[in-house]
């Protein structure tokens, strides 16, 4: 049998990420995730109400990027068409169940989280412009003196997040946008094109600044109108918990005799998704959090902001879509051929009426937009790091090139690109997972020395001289030593 060029090498793509996706990634992220919220004895749950109150002081950066500002780019980057298509994908293939299992799969991830934004917090090193660079490229090649490993992480980084999953987030702007304004897709990508540019041309801070105003923005509409749906159907908000529950162990199922199958389909699909939407683990928002400067000025500062992303991307703003779909009623899945965002249109239209589906296609809108402009800057960061001295000619080479994918993804048919993005962010991750793992004692470490203060009584820093193993590899301008 003959096979083209293009053929083995999708061939190749589809087992990769079947490998990758199937049999290692999953198990390897949430392993970890248990083993880091072990360690640090739930930090998650007995740290819950100090994310809050961190918030409090995370605005305050001076001339840099404040905590808020990092945080409100990685919500950028997490918060896009699967907290509204993805969500409504697990529902049809792993039913009600999936939700279940994409919470529990944002609880261990926020440990995750809180262990890789202090390790980038911990190596992030100074810009010279009041703001800082770093994320696993750089705790690889300072902290395990790997730089091969961590240019190669950077590369899967920049083809992912960088060029790939911005075609894709052009490409649901512009289908959104036919679909309910029949809005020509060549138009949307010249207006993308447009409003991008001097966005991105603008640099972090300008990234930071348009996140930390539209991302709060657009989160609280889109909650808003949730509760709105809630409040409609307060009678059915129970019922609608109850079967999420029931239906994670089989117990709706049982009755028809197919309770492993129902159950499996429903893990497998809340921890997929779950993984997408939250990506804890996948080393891109620790590239966000290293950029902060943080208050209390201490590595673990940010790793609770960063942990708190995970619960607000998952624990809030996928339920509200879950809600919205479930609360629809079971007759809206019963033959129903529409898996994706259009499943979410009919659901909200059913509550609200036709306006639900204008609604969405703006809501994916603003996600998508501000996906885009933070997924740039995950690789402009990268870019930067292999590139050296040679780094402002290539950050605008990698300008032009995230604009034109920008305009490709708009009018082209992307699944061959969305496969090979998937392979990607799968290498880039399990880079990512090894690196935190031998790297953990170091977070471990930071963790007790910040909790050890804040027990005390006292506001925590960090004084690099009290950890003999981290000493020598953070940046001194970064994090001077204490008098």
């Amino acid at each position: 049998m003959d096979f083209s060029i293009p053929q083995l090498l999708t061939a190749f793509v589809d087992r990769g990420n079947g490998l990758l996706w199937g049999s290692v990634l999953i198990y390897l992220l949430i392993g970890a995730g248990l083993y880091f919220t072990i360690r640090t004895g739930g930090i998650q749950v007995r740290y819950f109400g100090h994310m809050f109150k961190l918030l409090r002081t995370s605005r305050d950066a001076g001339k840099g990027i404040s905590s808020f500002q990092a945080l409100s780019t990685s919500l950028a980057a997490r918060v896009g068409t699967g907290n509204l298509a993805g969500v409504a994908v697990a529902i049809y293939f792993g039913g009600p169940g999936a939700i279940f299992w994409m919470w529990m799969t944002a609880m261990v991830g926020m440990a995750t989280s809180f262990i890789e934004s202090t390790l980038a917090q911990a190596y992030k090193t100074d810009h010279g412009d009041s703001t800082f660079r770093g994320g696993p490229a750089r705790y690889i090649e300072r902290g395990l003196g790997l730089r091969w490993l961590a240019v190669l992480f950077s590369i899967c980084l920049i083809i992912a997040f960088g060029l790939a999953f911005n075609s894709v987030q052009a490409n649901s702007i512009a289908q959104a946008m036919e679909q309910a304004f029949a809005v020509p897709t060549w138009a949307m990508g010249l207006v993308l094109v447009v409003v991008v540019t001097p966005i991105i041309f603008g640099g972090l801070k300008s990234i930071a600044k348009v996140a930390e105003l539209v991302v709060p923005l657009m989160a609280l509409l889109y909650l808003a109108l949730a509760l709105v749906v809630v409040a409609l159907n307060i009678t059915d908000f129970p019922a609608a918990i109850m079967t999420i529950v029931r239906s994670a162990f089989g117990i709706e199922q049982a009755a028809g005799g197919a309770v492993g199958y129902a159950i499996s389909q429903a893990i497998m699909n809340g921890i997929q998704r779950g993984l997408f939407s939250n990506e804890a683990g996948m080393g891109s928002a620790p590239n966000a959090a290293a950029t902060a400067s943080t208050r209390p000025n201490h590595p673990a500062a940010q790793g609770f902001i960063q942990m708190l992303g995970v619960f607000l991307d998952t624990l809030v703003i996928c339920t509200a879509t879950a809600a919205i779909i479930i609360m629809a009623g079971p007759e809206l899945l019963a033959g129903n051929e529409n898996n994706g965002i259009q499943l979410t249109q009919m659901a909200l239209s059913t509550h609200v009426g036709d306006w639900g589906a204008m609604f969405v296609a703006i809501a994916i809108l603003l996600f998508a937009f501000t996906s885009v402009i933070a997924n740039y800057s995950y690789g402009e960061s990268n870019i930067e790091y292999i590139a050296g001295q040679r780094a402002p000619v290539a950050v605008f080479i990698y300008r032009l090139a995230v604009l034109a994918m920008i305009m490709v993804g708009s009018v082209a048919s992307l699944g061959a690109i969305w496969n090979f993005a998937d392979l990607s962010m799968g290498m880039m991750a399990i880079i990512n997972l090894v690196a935190i793992l031998l790297l953990s004692p170091t977070a471990f470490a930071l963790f007790r020395d910040y909790e050890t203060q804040l027990k005390a009584g006292k506001e925590p820093t960090f004084d690099p001289s009290q950890f003999p193993k981290l000493a020598n590899k953070v940046d001194p301008k970064a994090w001077p030593k204490k008098q």
